[in-house]
Formats: C-alpha cells, sequence, structure tokens
C-alpha cells in the first residue's frame, strides 16, 4: 500500500505528482485499447486473425490482398476512431472541470451541434467536399464556443450551470437551424447531411486521420500544461486568484483547446456523442485520483469508441449502425444510471 501512495517526482525545474494506480489503470486501458484494434483490424469480409494482422502490419503477411486491406481500408479506420475518442475524452474532461458538472460535455452544451451545422451549411448551400466540409466543421465549432463563452459571462467570470444552460439552449437553436437545412436542400444533398450527422467511421482514409492526428498533438500539450491552473480552479476562482492563478485566461485557454479538439474529432467523424460524457468520468472512477482525468479520459475514450466500433458491426440481426447511433444508445443507457445513481442533483 505504500507503495501505491502519490510521490512528488522533480525533474530540473520541472514536478509532477506521480500516482502509481493511475499509472497502473491507465497502462491497461492503453493494452485494452491495443487489443481491440487488433481485433478491429481482423473483422470484415476477408477475416483475418491476430497473427495476420500483426504480420500484414509490419510488412512480414504472405497475403498481399489482406495487406492492402489493412493499409489502406481498415487501418485509417481504426487510427481515426483512436483519435477521435481521444480528443473527445480530453474535451470532455476540461469541460467537465470548468462546468463543474458531470453533465458538460461538448455534445450537451452546443458545441458538438455547433460545429455540425458548419458542415450542413457547406453540404447543403455549396456541395463541399470532405475538406471544405471539414474546415467549416472547425470554424463553426470555434464560433459557437465564443457566443457561449460570451453570453455565459456573468460579472467577467463564466463557468458552473450557466455555462451549461447557456450552451443547452444555443444548441437548442443550432438543432432547429440544422433541421431547417436540411427540408431545404434537395434529396441528394440532404441524404448527405444526414449521413454526416449520423457520425460514421465508413470509408475513412488517411485524409481524415493526418488532420486529426496533427490537430491531436499540437493541441494536447496546450491542455496538458494547463491541466495545474485548471485543478486549482476547480477549488473555485477567489481561492485560486489567490494562489496567483489568471483565472479568466486559464479558463479561456482551455476552453479554446477542448473546442479545437471537439471540432477536429467532429470533422473528423462527424457528430458522435456518449464518449466526452462517460469517459471522464469512468477514468475518474478507475483512476481514483484527485486530479482532471485528461490523460486517461483521453485513453478511455479511445478505448471507448473502439468498443462502439466493435458494437457497431457485430450489432444483431447484421445491422452495421452508424458509430454515431450506436453511441448515442450506449450514452442514453449510461445517462439513466447516471441520473439513478445519483442521490443529489449532479454538478
Amino acid at each position: 500500500m505504500k507503495n501505491s501512495l502519490p510521490a512528488v517526482v522533480r525533474f530540473a525545474h520541472c514536478s509532477f505528482v506521480w500516482r502509481p494506480r493511475a499509472a497502473l489503470i491507465g497502462a491497461g486501458l492503453m493494452l485494452l485499447a491495443l487489443l481491440l484494434a487488433v481485433l478491429l483490424l481482423g473483422i470484415g469480409t476477408l477475416h483475418l486473425s491476430p497473427g495476420e494482422v500483426l504480420a500484414s502490419l509490419f510488412g512480414l503477411g504472405d497475403n498481399p490482398t489482406a495487406e492492402r486491406i489493412i493499409q489502406r481500408v481498415r487501418l485509417p479506420r481504426v487510427l481515426t476512431a483512436v483519435f477521435v475518442g481521444a480528443a473527445l475524452g480530453m474535451a470532455g474532461s476540461v469541460f467537465q472541470s470548468i462546468s463543474r458538472n458531470a453533465l458538460g460535455s461538448p455534445d450537451i452544451i452546443g458545441f458538438t451541434t455547433g460545429a455540425a451545422s458548419g458542415a450542413i451549411v457547406q453540404i447543403i448551400l455549396f456541395n463541399a467536399g470532405p475538406l471544405g466540409t471539414s474546415l467549416a466543421a472547425v470554424l463553426s465549432g470555434v464560433c459557437t464556443a465564443a457566443v457561449v463563452f460570451v453570453l455565459s459571462l456573468k460579472g467577467r467570470t463564466t463557468g458552473g450551470y450557466r455555462l451549461v444552460l447557456v450552451g443547452i439552449g444555443v444548441g437548442a437553436m443550432l438543432i432547429g437551424l440544422n433541421t431547417v437545412l436540411l427540408v431545404t436542400g434537395d434529396l441528394d444533398q440532404a441524404m448527405t447531411a444526414q449521413l454526416w450527422l449520423s457520425g460514421s467511421l465508413n470509408t475513412r482514409t488517411w485524409s481524415h486521420v493526418v488532420p486529426a492526428a496533427m490537430g491531436f498533438v499540437l493541441i494536447v500539450p496546450i491542455a496538458i500544461y494547463h491541466a495545474r491552473p485548471l485543478n486549482m480552479l476547480e477549488m473555485g476562482d477567489d481561492t485560486a486568484c489567490q494562489l496567483g492563478v489568471p483565472v479568466e485566461r486559464s479558463r479561456l485557454v482551455m476552453v479554446m483547446a477542448a473546442v479545437g479538439l471537439t471540432s477536429i474529432a467532429t470533422a473528423a467523424a462527424g457528430p458522435i456523442s456518449f464518449i466526452a460524457l462517460a469517459a471522464p468520468q469512468l477514468a475518474r472512477r478507475l483512476t481514483g485520483s484527485p486530479d482532471i482525468p485528461l490523460v486517461s479520459g483521453a485513453i478511455m475514450g479511445a478505448l471507448l469508441l473502439l468498443s462502439a466500433d466493435l458494437v457497431s458491426q457485430r450489432f444483431p440481426l447484421n445491422l452495421n449502425l452508424p458509430i454515431g447511433l450506436t453511441t448515442g444508445l450506449l450514452g442514453g443507457f449510461y445517462l439513466l444510471w447516471l441520473l439513478t445513481r445519483s442521490r443529489k442533483p449532479i454538478g
């Protein structure tokens, strides 16, 4: 038990708290995600064993067809799921911390809907391709976050229930706008937009993986660097200010980082619900750490999305559901469980 206690590790001018339980849980989650990824790479019309998958990945296989299928079709899909799930898990951790509410995830407070609105405008009004749709989703998500952030300001501070309620209101308005756009568009464009709104990992290519990976790699260091101020903000703005934390600047930076992660994930796979809501909560319960579960939440998000992809491909009655619908179903059950387990209002 003594070895499982937290310890402060110092390296040059940097220091961090080493939590053995959190590290062990994180390593276990990463191992599970890796096993799921190998399993998913072998699932499809051409079934491959884990040994054949690993051989094809490292160029040691004797089946060129299997190697092409894995490299060009299945690997981009799996990597897209990993980066999208990790981005949503980390974004959910940030939003739940800032709002101090377990329901403060981007799909509930309107940021995912805002990103989707930009994509629908491009599809319906301009018949844009994948690149234009992705860029519009990112820009629209950032603009939606700015509007919610400004409207939730009260006395030069934001966060808490006000942020959640304003986000829900803005999200409801954007849902109405999206519905109007779908009705006014022609049939082909409306069907394309509706498929995108379902959230999907089908037909993912390296053109989806590379932007998602680059965006994730660029934003994650910013979020981790500001993790300590965000931990202090959970003690209250007054306490954090007394400890020397620039409250509003730190909050704004983390909101923009989380919005960037959400927008990148939405641009890569469409609106995906449940992951940002559940991943931080599950990660925090498993690790038992009082810190914001940025890294563990990201790993849990990737694991959850890979699991949902496996469920969607192995759904009963041979129904290959879009990943967004699968996570939506799972999220509904999780939210009901969360509400029934809580003896006090969620927050």
